[in-house]
């Protein structure tokens, strides 16, 4: 469906829609701008019509400009392999707008971070408690991500409500923020009623780092760098959905042998990963032997990206324009021998885990988030096709994906054993990619160009190990950053993590927690 009848199928939901603007920026962007009276309703019928839930919400501050704040909607169009950016004004005099959470669920956590960073009231919100700037150290009226910031006003501070739930025989066990592993910091409070859990809430925020405001500014070459910070277990991921948004912008035609070392490099990150997940899970059930076997194929694959390209995590790799790296004949052979004998002590691995009774009966049926919930939460990535959302991105925004025909991993159970199966499927996949990429690859073939430095903004986008890692980049005069708006899986999915404890008792949270293995640095940023 083009953009006419995208329009047309918004006019037959709402009759007097008259959008101020509707334009294809980029193949994949098709933005919409709307009076604030038409924002919801618009977003509402985006949301029924393709299916998706909201995959970023997020403020600009254009008052220097244009007197205004301006608030963006970004849905997926699946389907049609593309975007739809929804936006509007808003006055700086009482900036508020009309809350999208009562009826969007996906748009909760995105409008509590507007709120707190830029005063932007989202009116008649189920919840307007802080995210980030914890009540105990940010007083009131600081809002971080307004232009006209400069340091943290003193004021008066308070304290986080907690969800509270009462009742007879019912009590709390608060968990965090330190812990006795080597985890992030996060406090999670449960509600139990005896054994089972009947809440659980999750409160983020202690690693964060302002990180979207110190994009503010940086050239393009230096918020690249910023990029492979921003979460230190998916740094191509982030900095190759960075360099895609530059790019872009840049109205930039990247050669064919990045767009295949790029494949191979993310595939080889989603691999570790997955592979560190399953040993982990392993150990959370006291089952070592697994975890030690999955730490020696993961040792390996971190020795291979540093005999590759210099990094064992895959840093100083991307840039906006390509790769700063290549692959010759020793390269290739090198990774196809590395690749051949992770396959098989992969599955040696697999088998250890499958045919242990004790081990799948602790993973079957255990943290099970359904489907319906899991699309109301908005929930991305691994953790979605594990409840049966068929999405990623490598699918539907294929590029060298299509023509190595890519097989995407779908479970519906929901439980630990799904989330289990999906990295299994995966990390053999990846293994199968890297091949297809690795044949594709031309000797002495361009892996960057350059990039003529424009004023505009794009989304960028990459399917990281956990889910889709978006960023939204506004430049201006010279190629300087205005504006960085970065969503991570994680973002979207610890909520999946708090509702898929539920019933389970306290002994699985860590079982339930490692399934899905989410990022604090990704979340707080």
């Amino acid at each position: 469906m083009d953009r006419a009848g995208l329009i047309s199928v918004i006019k037959s939901k709402l009759p007097d829609f008259n959008p101020i603007s509707a334009a294809q920026g980029f193949p994949d962007e098709f933005s919409i701008k709307v009076s604030p009276e038409a924002f919801k309703d618009t977003c509402l019928v985006l949301h029924k019509h393709l299916g998706s839930p909201v995959m970023m919400l997020f403020a600009l501050d254009q008052r220097k400009e244009t007197g205004n704040f301006v608030i963006n909607a970004v849905f997926a169009d699946f389907r049609e392999s593309r975007w739809v950016i929804v936006s509007m004004d808003i006055r700086q005099e009482n900036p508020c707008f009309e809350t999208l959470a009562k009826s969007m669920h996906s748009a909760l956590l995105f409008e509590r971070e507007i709120w707190e960073m830029f005063g932007i009231e989202p009116k008649g919100s189920p919840d307007l408690r802080r995210l980030n700037l914890h009540d105990e150290v940010w007083p009131r009226g600081n809002y971080p991500l307004r232009k006209d910031f400069q340091k943290m006003a003193a004021g008066n501070t308070g304290e986080y409500n907690f969800a509270r739930v009462e009742g007879e025989g019912v009590f709390e066990v608060p968990v965090g923020p330190v812990h006795a592993g080597i985890i992030g910091p996060g406090h999670f409070r449960f509600s139990v009623a005896g054994e089972p859990i009947i809440n659980l809430e999750a409160r983020l925020g202690f690693t964060h780092r302002g990180v979207e405001k110190l994009f503010e500014n940086k050239s393009y070459d230096q918020a690249a760098c910023l990029s492979e910070c921003v979460c230190g277990d998916a740094v191509f991921s982030h900095s190759l959905a960075f360099a895609r948004a530059i790019e872009k912008i840049s109205c930039a035609r990247i050669p064919l042998q990045a767009d295949l070392l790029r494949g191979i490099f993310l595939e080889l990150e989603r691999m570790h990963n997955h592979v560190h997940d399953i040993g982990g899970i392993a150990i959370d059930v006291g089952f070592s032997y697994p975890h030690a076997y999955a730490s020696i194929i993961k040792e390996s694959l971190l020795q291979l990206n540093e005999r590759l390209c210099a990094s064992r995590y895959l840093k100083k790799v991307n840039l906006p324009g390509g790769v700063l790296t290549d692959m010759d004949d020793e390269k290739k052979e090198l990774l196809r021998v590395s690749l051949k004998k992770m396959k098989h002590d992969f599955n040696a691995l697999v088998k250890i885990l499958y045919t242990s009774v004790s081990f799948m009966d602790r993973v079957d049926g255990t943290g099970v988030l359904r489907r319906k919930t899991a699309e109301d939460l908005g929930v991305t990535g691994l953790a979605g096709r594990a409840s049966g959302i068929p999405e990623d991105l490598r699918k539907y925004f294929p590029g060298v994906y299509k023509e190595a025909k890519f097989k995407i991993a779908v479970e519906g159970s929901g439980d630990v054993l799904a989330r289990l199966r999906i990295r299994i499927s995966e990390f053999l996949e990846s293994c199968r990619l890297i091949e297809e990429f690795s044949a594709m690859l031309v000797k002495d073939s361009r892996s960057k160009v350059d990039l003529e430095l424009r004023e505009g903004s794009a989304l960028g986008y990459a399917e990281g190990w956990r889910g889709p890692v978006l960023y939204w980049v506004k430049t201006g005069p010279g190629g300087r950053l205005q504006r960085c708006k970065i969503v991570d899986p994680s973002f979207h999915n610890w909520q999946g993590l708090c509702f898929s404890v539920l019933g389970n008792i306290i002994p699985d949270f860590p079982l339930c927690n490692k399934s899905f293995d989410l990022s604090y640095s990704g979340n707080d940023l």
